[in-house]
């Protein structure tokens, strides 16, 4: 059996504290504190898919606040985020090639077409099952805009 996100994120937190990392000590509790809470919210262990969502939705909002940051022109802040999204990556599976990506996408479009669905739905009903497939293997804000352009008419 192969190890679980939250065996390895105790490891990883014991090591940063044994190398005295303390910027990725810092990252990693607080994405255990992350994973604990919703454990508490919802009374149960999470499962590997379950922490790998919560480890997108970090990363989501690292990359927002980079952006939001390097608009403002605080590059320090910046830059520390951009530490943190780092460790936060290392935990995601390997990144889908682009042309996977693609492949999924069209693949996703014409059977969305075979089932008659068009418009809004067939937008939501694309991102669903592309999500579900390259779940965190890809950046679905830009997978988001591939699909809008390749559905557009």
């Amino acid at each position: 059996m192969s190890r679980s996100l939250k065996q390895d994120l105790a490891d990883n937190i014991k090591t940063a504290m044994k190398a005295k990392e303390s910027a990725r000590l810092g990252t990693l509790r607080f994405l255990q504190a992350a994973v604990k809470q919703k454990e508490v919210d919802e009374r149960r262990e999470l499962t590997d898919a379950e922490i790998l969502a919560i480890i997108e939705k970090q990363v989501k909002q690292r990359r927002e606040s980079i952006a939001a940051f390097e608009k403002a022109g605080r590059t320090e802040t910046a830059a520390q985020e951009q530490a943190e999204l780092a460790v936060l990556q290392e935990f995601l599976p390997k990144q889908a090639a682009p042309e996977e990506v693609n492949a999924v996408i069209e693949k996703t479009i014409a059977e969305v077409t075979r089932q008659g669905i068009e418009g809004p739905a067939a937008m939501g009903k694309v991102m669903g099952m592309v999500k579900s497939e390259l779940a965190g293997r890809a950046e679905m804000g830009a997978i988001s805009a591939q699909v809008k352009q390749k559905l557009a008419p």
